[in-house]
């Protein structure tokens, strides 16, 4: 028998674009060292049906992060070709990807989430401070941390120059921390200490003197079960990264990703290597999901 041909999906039209590159050519050279796959690497744009079934896969990996390659539209047109995949399905995808969305429905199970408002033109009435953000966006992609009514006024309408929505939320000062769920079952949590200001987009991939804590020391294992509910409640299949804040009050909800990065900064491969799972062996794993689940 021929070997199973898997395809990795990366680039896309996201602002998360060079980070898919460099995530899936990870996955890519990965699975390339296990000799049962046949591997190939495809840049993409948006891609057709037709163009996705001519790539002949046997299993789609598709590495993208953002609106478009993580968040549904990608997903529906896999759909469609009927060849298993590796992450979560289009309705899944886009409730992760929709940050009120998945916060509506961590409430709905019990988790608590800063409170937020949704805003479509340059009035805030959540008092700072405060986080604008995308609502359906990642890797801090345009997020901004205001500590001022001056400073909200500043950046709202900068931000509403180039998206239709911007959600508000309530800043929490407190441990970051982060929990990976691999087929239904949570990797080691990680605490994230940036060495300075807050864990954005240079700190997650520029930088190197961000730390990370596994296993750190926690009051209780709320996140882990907090993290596996939301994970069920949503549908999410095969892998998911789910972020919290731990303050005085308790943990905070603060968002899901249902195609977490694989570089070599990215939490959920460093999770799994704690648990002795290699990037090879975790890449086979998820093929081996996906592969089950369609």
């Amino acid at each position: 028998m021929s070997k199973p041909h898997v395809v990795v999906l990366i680039g896309g039209p996201d602002a998360e674009r060079e980070i898919s590159i460099e995530s899936g050519t990870a996955v890519s050279i990965a699975l390339k060292k296990n000799p049962a796959f046949h591997t190939t690497l495809e840049l993409i744009e948006m891609p057709t049906v037709e163009e996705l079934v001519a790539l002949k896969a046997d299993v789609i990996f598709p590495v993208l992060h953002g609106p478009y390659g993580e968040g549904g539209p990608l997903q529906q047109i896999l759909e469609q070709t009927n060849i298993p995949f590796v992450g979560s399905g289009s309705i899944a995808s886009a409730k992760a990807m929709d940050k009120i969305a998945s916060k509506q429905i961590a409430q709905n199970i019990g988790i608590q989430t800063p409170n937020w408002e949704k805003i479509t033109t340059p009035i805030c009435d959540l008092q700072p401070p405060l986080v604008l953000k995308p609502t359906d966006d990642g890797s801090s992609v345009d997020i901004v941390i205001c500590k001022s009514e001056q400073e909200v006024q500043v950046a709202l309408p900068k931000l509403l120059q180039h998206r239709n929505i911007v959600l508000a939320e309530s800043y929490k000062q407190g441990r970051e921390i982060t929990v990976s769920v691999v087929c239904g079952n949570p990797l080691p949590v990680i605490e994230i200490v940036p060495f300075t200001g807050n864990y954005d987009f240079a700190a997650k991939y520029e930088r190197d003197d961000t730390r990370y804590i596994l296993d750190p020391q926690l009051p209780d294992q709320t996140c882990v079960f907090g993290a596996l509910e939301i994970v069920k409640e949503m549908n999410i299949r095969d892998l998911a990264r789910v972020d919290f804040i731990i303050d005085d009050d308790g943990l905070w909800f603060l968002e899901v990703n249902t195609m977490p990065g694989f570089t070599d900064h990215s939490l959920l491969p460093m999770a799994a290597l704690h648990t002795g799972l290699d990037m090879t062996m975790l890449c086979t794993k998820l093929i081996e999901s996906a592969t089950q689940d369609n």
